[in-house]
């Protein structure tokens, strides 16, 4: 190590007189992201300091995969918020032991206790006049295994990662935590042993070797949340792709295992079509000046580090949901972990929308009801995080990834892909947010100026309200007119009546139509002309809504209007099993496919408890309708194969 750390400090010493500065898998997903944090909220939850801007950090770091420790130097240029500054504080593990701070080229006086560095400036600076301030120091850094700085081996190599949201960069070094600031640039110098690539944000601008060391030099010029730096260094293999707009291109390199590069080089195209469906929709890639890419590590799941998202393995919907973070977590990061969904619930409706643009047929429905199935399994939660002293709230998969995924598409639906687009479009660009922080305030005023609505009452129920609402459809034909009554049950008390335009299908005589009633009390009563009779009503078919446990009956059977009807298992790949809490054993059962065209019809004794048999049907949303001396219900099921 002696041989490193001379080599570090003629670098140190020679940036510092030189540098300048310039300007699927969701739930396994929200699980991971749960283990990350565990340590670090337990033990950092608050901010050292808040009374200095970072403008810039120049990290000078040594480090050996094969060794757990980090030895190096952090500059941090700054301005002071006040008049009259006279200590800088930073947060810093108390495993570091800090070697010396210096200011103006002078060694100043510090003190290290508990995990923050108090840096005492010899004189007083005006606020927002830039300063600079030098920290040099070692050490073990503290780690919960699962981050944020970790050792470790693949295939009998050495490898070594960081992790650090939310709070974990303390633990290897010294810096300005929380939500509250991002450093306007970033230099990294990594010195690794020869033989190890040194991976870091940004832009790799100089890689040389002195015999023993390798070292990479790295500049990042674009805004930057502390939890967002990174660090990884093994025996990389490395291979580009470039992902085409026009007459331009973004580089996307990939930093893979030797022993998983020919799977990763088969696998890790599908970052083209996924970048270019999220730039024809969000804009430009946030970071397009430099590169996005992927190292590979060895903790489970993925984590968006600006502009090099580390990954374990090479999942379509893993990388459609990290490389989603870099417009919504990244170029945009919330303001609290009570806003959390405005990363996560975002990442996982991209992945979704990803699926959307480039597989509609075969995943996007199985997508939507696989979330809906997700956030109606229980009656109770709000995407608004009420626990932020709770790594498994805060990182919920039904409510922080589902739930906030499909509010945003409920939304779309009501108000409108244009408003919604231009919205969220506006919201990307806003010089008041873009590449900074943003609340769920913000947002929803870019959805409000988009759409010309006040959508107060639409938080108020699906953001900060809890559960989802039933509904139970009564209707009859009369010659060519149809009439119905539309009743809502909610699931949670918070609620009192979700208030939400309803897409009802109606087919029959090989006809079929689709039209949207604004559902604004209940027991609401419709009336639709139709030019055909009808025998199938469907609610929701292309799902839109979060909602579960709806029954359509004819008003012939009313009386029995309170029947359960269920089915099981949903999704299935092989057979279904019908539960009514009533027995009717002369039933029939349709099975209609969402073109509303028929696939299977049997008749049905429920008495029995026999089950149907649908292997034959190919995967995809289906609609099941079962019908008896004038009993007419039906729900949705799922086929997966």
């Amino acid at each position: 190590m002696k041989n490193c750390l001379a080599l570090f400090l003629a670098l140190f010493l020679c940036n510092s007189l030189f540098a300048q500065i310039e300007t699927s898998e969701t739930e396994a997903i929200a699980k991971s992201e749960q283990r990350k944090y565990r340590q670090s909220l337990t033990n950092k939850l608050q901010t050292a300091n808040g009374d200095f801007d970072v403008v810039y950090y120049r990290c000078n770091w040594s480090v050996d995969p094969t060794v757990n420790t980090i030895s190096g130097g952090v500059t941090t240029y700054f301005k002071p918020l006040s008049n009259n500054f006279d200590t800088l504080l930073f947060d810093m593990s108390n495993a570091l032991s800090v070697s010396f701070v210096s200011y103006h080229g002078a060694a100043i006086s510090y003190n290290h206790i508990g995990d923050v560095l108090t840096c005492l400036l010899p004189g007083v600076s005006a606020a927002q006049q830039l300063d600079s301030i030098t920290v040099v120091y070692s050490g073990t850094p503290a780690n919960s295994g699962f981050g944020s700085f970790e050792q470790s081996t693949h295939n009998g190599a050495p490898v070594l990662w960081t992790l650090s949201e939310p709070f974990g960069s303390s633990d290897w070094w010294p810096c300005k935590n929380g939500l509250t600031d991002k450093a306007d640039s970033l230099d990294v110098t990594l010195i690794v042993p020869a033989g190890n690539t040194g991976v870091s944000n940004g832009l790799l601008t100089d890689h040389f070797s002195t015999g023993l060391q390798d070292v990479y030099v790295w500049k990042h010029r674009y805004p930057i949340a502390t939890y967002l730096i990174c660090i990884a260094v093994t025996n990389y293999a490395k291979f580009d792709l470039n992902v085409p707009f026009g007459t331009t291109n973004t580089l996307v390199e990939n930093y893979i295992y030797p022993e998983d590069s020919v799977l990763a080089a088969s696998a890790l195209p599908d970052i083209v079509p996924t970048m270019q469906v999220y730039d024809s929709l969000f804009g430009v890639y946030p970071f397009a000046n430099e590169k996005y890419g992927h190292a590979q590590f060895g903790w489970g799941g993925g984590m968006e580090h600006q502009t090099i998202t580390f990954i374990t393995g090479f999942g379509h919907e893993l990388i459609a949901h990290e490389l989603a973070h870099h417009w919504f977590g990244d170029k945009i990061t919330c303001s609290s972990w009570e806003d959390i969904w405005l990363n996560e619930g975002f990442a996982t409706y991209l992945s979704g929308l990803s699926y959307e643009h480039l597989f509609p047929a075969n995943y996007w429905d199985q997508f939507k009801i696989g979330k809906v199935n997700s956030i109606t399994s229980l009656t109770w939660g709000s995407v608004f995080c009420d626990d932020t002293t709770s790594v498994g709230r805060i990182f919920n998969s039904r409510l922080t990834y589902n739930k906030g995924a499909m509010i945003l598409h409920q939304l779309r639906w009501i108000i409108g892909d244009s408003a919604f687009f231009a919205g969220l479009t506006n919201y990307l660009n806003d010089p008041q947010l873009s590449y900074g922080f943003a609340h769920t305030s913000d947002l929803k005023t870019h959805f409000e100026n988009a759409s010309g609505q006040n959508l107060s009452w639409y938080f108020d129920d699906w953001y900060y309200g809890q559960g989802y609402p039933s509904y139970t459809i009564v209707w009859n034909q009369i010659g060519s007119t149809l009439n119905f009554t539309i009743s809502q049950t909610q699931s949670d008390p918070s609620v009192s009546f979700f208030e939400l335009p309803l897409p009802i299908r109606f087919s029959g005589q090989g006809q079929d139509t689709t039209i949207r009633f604004d559902n604004s009390t209940n027991g609401q009563v419709y009336s639709v002309t139709l030019p055909f009779i009808v025998d199938t009503m469907l609610l929701d078919p292309k799902t839109w809504l979060i909602t579960a446990h709806n029954t359509i009956i004819t008003s012939l059977q009313q009386n029995i209007a309170n029947t359960y009807f269920s089915i099981i298992p949903n999704p299935t790949n092989d057979k279904i099993n019908i539960a009514l809490n009533k027995i009717n054993d002369q039933l029939t059962i349709e099975i209609l496919d969402m073109q509303g065209k028929l696939v299977f019809s049997q008749n049905f004794d429920n008495s029995s408890g026999e089950s149907i048999d649908v292997r034959a049907l190919s995967a995809g949303t289906y609609f099941v309708h079962l019908m008896g001396h004038g009993y007419s219900t039906g729900q949705q099921v799922m086929i997966q194969k």
